[in-house]
């Protein structure tokens, strides 16, 4: 008997009562409005994340002190379709400066309705973090990772129509 090797990505889906371009704008400018305060790798409460919306930017949590932490690197930007950020975070949750050992997450946005998009998020390639990848790829697969990012998100959508 024979057993399969685990995965090396995760994907998780979510659908928005939002055009593309308000889900597009609202998952990259507000970032910060749902990812969790407690995901935090600073040493003071985060006051701000920014996603830099370009090629080359950076997406990073500010400290109410004005340190900061640059946890990904935006690898492709393409409104309001797709988006590839770097997950430079190492298996023990602290910043990974070596980048052959850093995976990556797509999010692809797909028109279903003029006000309805899917949005499907990718984690891939988690087994370049090395040893202990399989604790990042359960961390993010799990209810605290990007199931609850994008409930957060959809969320916060439903806020801005109602």
């Amino acid at each position: 008997m024979s057993q399969s090797a685990p995965s090396t990505s995760v994907r998780h889906s979510v659908v928005v009562e939002a055009p593309i371009d308000t889900a597009f704008k609202v998952f990259t400018e507000d970032f910060g409005r749902f990812k969790p305060p407690e995901h935090n790798m600073l040493g003071v409460d985060i006051a701000e994340t920014i996603f830099e919306p370009r090629a080359g930017g950076s997406l990073y949590d500010r400290g109410v002190d004005g340190s900061e932490c640059r946890w990904g690197r935006v690898l492709a930007y393409e409104p309001p379709h797709r988006v590839v950020v770097s997950w430079d975070i190492s298996p023990t949750w602290q910043i990974e400066t070596d980048l052959d050992k850093t995976s990556e997450f797509e999010v692809r946005f797909t028109v279903e309705t003029p006000g309805r998009t899917k949005v499907e998020l990718e984690h891939r390639y988690l087994d370049r973090h090395g040893e202990g990848w399989e604790g990042v790829r359960a961390g993010v697969d799990g209810d605290q990772g990007w199931p609850l990012y994008l409930g957060r998100f959809a969320g916060l959508l439903k806020v801005e129509a109602d």
